[in-house]
């Protein structure tokens, strides 16, 4: 009989992403940080590592602003992770920039290209 300690992981992704978004959204001063949005966290087996993809609004020197930003703001939010969930040790916060959203905008000109080209 499985115990659940295989979704482990998947529970505290689930709550990291949560608390993390909330922190992010609503505590975060930094003016870099301001149009980020958490779209998803992967952690580790061992939960000690969380990989945090983000969405930034705007251009290459908005998203690198941000992503400085939340780089300085890491050992905040682990401890802000450490405070609100009841895990042992706090993963170590790893970001990384989600540029799906991105890539879909792009598809979705390109394909509004092509029907208006057909259409005329």
């Amino acid at each position: 009989m499985r115990t659940g300690r295989g979704r482990r992981p998947e529970r505290v992704a689930a709550l990291v992403q949560e608390t993390l978004a909330e922190a992010v959204s609503r505590q975060l001063k930094d003016p870099r940080v301001g149009f980020v949005t958490v779209t998803g966290v992967t952690v580790s087996s061992d939960c000690s590592h969380a990989h945090v993809r983000v969405s930034v609004l705007g251009d290459d020197d908005d998203q690198e602003r941000a992503m400085e930003g939340l780089a300085s703001a890491k050992g905040y939010l682990r401890t802000h992770l450490a405070r609100n969930l009841s895990i042992r040790v706090a993963p170590e916060i790893h970001f990384i920039l989600d540029r799906g959203l991105e890539h879909a905008q792009r598809m979705k000109e390109v394909l509004d290209d092509l029907d208006d080209e057909a259409k005329s």
